[in-house]
């Protein structure tokens, strides 16, 4: 039996990770963490639910830390035009992080979550990550920047059932939350407006990437004006605010010039794409070029590739060109259902 420190956000997939460690014998208490001001509701949710489990519940208010880290990083790189993925970094940098910090202090042995996820220890004495049993609600994506050491302490229940598996579950142990809609939104952004939020974050919204500037398409021709960089990503469609002949996407930024460049659909596809801040899971080094599935958005299918580590960042070669590789993003890579890791995209 083994002392679990259960991450529990109120939700159907948190609470039946903590019913399905408590059913195994395990000790559990569930832990919250207070990240931002709108979560007073989550927090309710988890300690009813953690009441009807039986187990004790506790709330780290770490929304000071939250808003110095995560916030600070969304922020910071959208002003300098690159679009950042904040539930990889909070992975790493905050949730797992100060509940491994908190676990480490109180005597617990580990820490659990509700992703859809596995971490085993391999044959080679690495601890990695392998998706999840549900293709449709796999979660490995976001979790490829764990470090060893995290991983070690980390235990993910649900990697083996699907979505529909855990709802039922939770139907028949009368949880309130079993049929609770899931959120898209990054959670302190739940009305998805990036950028009224950076604005409203920013004392000083006078530098380049608020003021209004050019679009032009790839030639260099001006076909209108955008509102400051901060409002556009990669691969946006809508919103433009342009009256065009043809459907046209955003394909990159300029700062320098304060240019936004629109191309066509096809424009957005690239077969090499080089990413640079890397943490490799199941090996710790790519010595010469490896065969590899990988992704560039969270959402998308694989693409098959090789890779190689030059210099300290990842150069990769798809063998069908991907769509919208975004700075900011993650480049996921995978050996069947094995993340060999990742790194994010220059």
């Amino acid at each position: 039996m083994s002392k679990i420190l259960m991450a529990m956000s109120g939700g159907v997939d948190s609470t039946t990770a903590a019913m399905i460690l408590k059913n195994q014998g395990h000790e559990i208490v569930g832990a919250t963490l207070l990240l931002h001001d709108a979560e007073n509701e989550e927090i309710l949710r988890a300690k009813e639910t953690a009441a009807q489990l039986g187990i004790e519940h506790i709330v780290l208010d770490k929304r000071e830390y939250f808003k110095n880290t995560v916030v600070k990083n969304f922020t910071e790189s959208y002003k300098k035009c690159i679009t950042p993925n904040p539930c990889i970094y909070c992975n790493k940098n905050c949730k797992f992080q100060l509940l491994l910090e908190y676990a480490e202090e109180e005597g617990f042995d580990y820490v659990a979550s509700g992703h859809y996820a596995k971490v085993e220890m391999s044959d080679n004495g690495r601890y990695v990550i392998r998706k999840g049993k549900d293709a449709s609600k796999d979660q490995s994506y976001v979790l490829y920047q764990l470090t060893q050491e995290q991983l070690s302490r980390i235990i993910m229940p649900l990697g083996d059932y699907t979505k529909e598996e855990i709802r039922q579950m939770a139907r028949e142990a009368g949880f309130a939350n079993a049929e609770a809609k899931e959120s898209q939104d990054i959670c302190f952004i739940p009305d998805g407006d990036y950028a009224a939020f950076i604005e409203k974050k920013e004392e000083n919204t006078t530098g380049p990437a608020f003021q209004p500037g050019d679009f032009v398409d790839r030639t260099g021709k001006v076909l209108g004006r955008h509102k400051g960089l901060v409002h556009y990503t990669i691969g946006q469609r809508k919103g433009l605010g342009l009256s065009l002949p043809a459907p046209m996407y955003v394909c990159a930024k300029i700062p320098q010039t304060n240019q936004v460049v629109l191309c066509d659909n096809d424009g957005l596809f690239k077969k090499n794409v080089v990413a640079g801040n890397v943490n490799l899971v199941c090996m710790d080094s790519i010595n010469v070029p490896i065969r590899v599935s990988a992704k560039v958005r969270y959402s998308q299918h694989e693409t098959m590739a090789m890779v190689l580590l030059v210099d300290d960042k990842l150069v990769v070669q798809f063998d069908e060109p991907v769509r919208a590789p975004a700075p900011g993003q993650s480049l996921v890579m995978y050996a069947g259902d094995l993340v060999v890791g990742g790194g994010i995209i220059e």
